[in-house]
């Protein structure tokens, strides 16, 4: 009897520390300018289920598609690859990517870029309306409202951060015109990135370190994030996006 009681308890506690890992594993702590916030994930994708959470945008000859459960862009002339979940308030989105080169036509190691909190202001209920129409050519997307990180854009020599206004003006934030090689890419290297959109300070990490600080006095804090690149070859995995308490 004493035996099995202890068999007993011993389920009991790995059921409770099962659930208490569960839990942690939906929630976390994040630090944005000295305060540290609680967190709660809301979103994540590993590419075991097809595209069902994708908008592809793309221009001919490219490719997006799943392959051992990551989404791979094979890109010749442009590609938006939308997740069609709409997210408001503060936000945390962090995946990893892998810049790939191999010999192949694409693999330019170039242009890792990115929207976040997109919208657009002829279609305000609906972002996809004109998805067909932009196809991927990038000139496409000036009239939407978003933030945009470009990191090694002009074959892997600029990274620069911009704020989409929605009348075709995107601005660039001098602040965050980066030219040093430290801010470019490297081939065949698994970049991890996080984006934090809360309370009107929008930042940029890649692999921890701080690209974009920007502190936005009319912050858009709802919209759509897309991953964006042009004649390039990646993939993408681990993607999650948290609600910051």
């Amino acid at each position: 009897m004493l035996y099995s009681k202890k068999i007993t308890n011993f389920i009991a506690l790995a059921l409770v520390l099962g659930i208490l890992s569960s839990c942690n594993n939906d929630t976390k702590g994040i630090e944005i300018k000295g305060k540290t916030y609680a967190t709660e994930l809301v979103f994540e994708e590993n590419f075991d289920n097809g595209m069902d959470n994708w908008v592809v945008e793309q221009m001919p000859k490219g490719s997006v598609a799943i392959n051992k459960s990551k989404l791979e862009i094979n890109d010749d002339s442009g590609c938006t690859v939308w997740l069609d979940k709409k997210f408001e308030g503060s936000i945390v989105i962090e995946y990893d990517v892998f810049m790939i080169q191999d010999g192949g036509e694409n693999d330019r190691v170039s242009d890792l870029n990115c929207f976040w909190m997109g919208s657009d202001p002829k279609n305000p209920t609906n972002l996809f309306a004109d998805s067909e129409k932009r196809g991927g050519k990038f000139s496409n997307y000036d009239a939407l409202q978003l933030y945009y990180m470009g990191v090694g854009g002009n074959d892997n020599g600029t990274t620069r951060f911009r704020r989409y206004v929605g009348n075709g003006e995107r601005p660039l934030i001098d602040e965050h015109d980066l030219s040093d090689t430290k801010y470019m890419l490297e081939p065949n290297k698994t970049y991890h990135i996080k984006i934090i959109a809360h309370n009107g300070v929008i930042q940029y990490y890649r692999d921890n370190e701080l690209f974009v600080d920007f502190n936005d006095t009319n912050p858009y804090t709802s919209g759509y994030f897309g991953l964006r690149t042009v004649k390039n070859h990646m993939t993408v995995d681990n993607f999650k996006v948290y609600q910051i308490q």
